[in-house]
C-alpha cells in the first residue's frame, strides 16, 4: 500500500513515539472497520449513512490518517454494533486515606470498620 509507506518513512523521519503510537492505532481502528464492513457485506457508503457521514468522509476515516476521538469510535461502535477499542473496566477501588502499618492491614482494618456497619443491633 502506497499511503502505508508514505506513513512509515514520515514515521521514520519524524521519530516521535507518541505520534507512532496514534498512527498504528488508528490504521488498526480503520482496519478493524473495514473488516467488519466486509462481514458484514456493507459498502463505504452504507456505512456513511448508518453514521449521517459523507461518503468522503467514511473514505478519510477507513485510510487510516483520521484522528479518531472517543466520541467518533463510540459512534462506528453503536452503528456497527461491534466494540472496536476493549478497554479492561474499572474495578471498585476504595480509598482508605492514610494508610497506617502495611496495606493489607489498612484493608483488613476498613474491611472489619464495614462488616461491623452492617450488622443489624451491633454497636460500633
Amino acid at each position: 500500500m502506497k499511503k502505508n509507506n508514505i506513513i512509515n518513512e514520515w514515521l521514520n523521519e519524524n521519530n516521535d513515539p507518541v505520534i507512532e503510537r496514534l498512527v498504528k492505532r488508528n490504521l488498526a481502528i480503520a482496519n478493524k472497520v473495514r473488516n467488519i464492513l466486509d462481514e458484514k457485506g456493507l459498502s463505504d457508503k452504507d456505512f456513511a449513512k448508518m453514521l449521517n457521514k459523507t461518503p468522503s468522509e467514511i473514505s478519510k476515516w477507513l485510510s487510516g490518517t483520521h484522528n479518531f476521538t472517543g466520541k467518533s469510535i463510540i459512534k462506528m461502535e453503536l452503528a456497527l454494533e461491534e466494540r472496536l477499542l476493549h478497554v479492561e473496566p474499572v474495578k471498585e477501588y476504595v480509598h482508605l486515606g492514610l494508610i497506617k502499618g502495611t496495606w493489607q492491614e489498612s484493608v483488613n482494618e476498613y474491611t472489619e470498620a464495614k462488616y461491623q456497619e452492617t450488622m443489624p443491633g451491633k454497636v460500633g
